[in-house]
């Protein structure tokens, strides 16, 4: 598959995680797809940092509201109930304990749940953003990205670049698996139709436990 293909089945399998009624912050980049996939059984409430809540998914082509933007910067839509805020308003929410659930992208994530995803030394970037606020304010902590980059391992026993947030990943989601993150370590839970479990423990840079119930 394609990168944007890889990106789209990533987001489709992100949407199985949530429940009904959830109040879900999407971070920029392959989690803003996940709104394009939610079941029609499922809804739940979509918070965009950068001020409005009720974020629903990419507009039509020739619908596009050049006002309505998510954190990214792509166009977005507002569904009926939606509100707009400001910055404080907007990380009340985060801060206060209100996401049930955060998605959001990661350079690097390790078995302790450690998580970094904002810079690579060297390399000049914009800033953290709300990435730290987001990882410790909301009650569930959503890694979605690809298994690897460039054939380099993503997943580590433990990062070697900047941290934005320390024990704070509950679930990691790749084009190869689902891996949850346990006491114990990194726990394997279900693999893709197409990947074995060598290939998804040769992709991957830490130790894996397999469950007993692999799906």
């Amino acid at each position: 598959m394609d990168k944007s293909a890889v990106q789209n089945d990533i987001a489709k399998r992100v949407a199985l995680e949530f429940e009904d009624g959830q109040v879900i912050n999407l971070g920029i980049g392959l989690p803003t797809k996940v709104a394009d996939y939610v079941p029609e059984n499922i809804n739940v409430i979509f918070h965009a940092e950068n001020g409005f809540i009720g974020m629903g998914p990419a507009p039509a082509e020739g619908e596009v509201n050049p006002t309505i933007i998510n954190a990214g910067g792509q166009a977005s839509t507002i569904l009926p109930g939606g509100a707009f805020f400001d910055s404080a308003v907007s990380f009340g929410i985060v801060r206060g304990g209100h996401l049930d659930i955060t998605v959001l992208g990661a350079l690097q994530v390790d078995e302790a749940g450690d998580i970094a995803n904002y810079m690579i030394p060297g390399k000049l970037v914009p800033g953290m953003g709300g990435a730290m606020d987001l990882l410790v304010g909301a009650k569930k902590v959503i890694v979605a990205m690809e298994h690897t980059a460039k054939g380099n391992h993503k997943i580590l026993a433990k990062c070697n670049l900047p941290l934005t947030a320390k024990g704070v990943v509950d679930l990691i989601i790749t084009e190869m698996a689902v891996i949850k993150v346990v006491k114990e370590g990194l726990l394997l839970s279900e693999i893709r139709n197409g990947y074995s479990v060598e290939e998804v423990v040769a992709a991957t840079g830490a130790k894996l436990i397999i469950s007993d119930n692999l799906k």
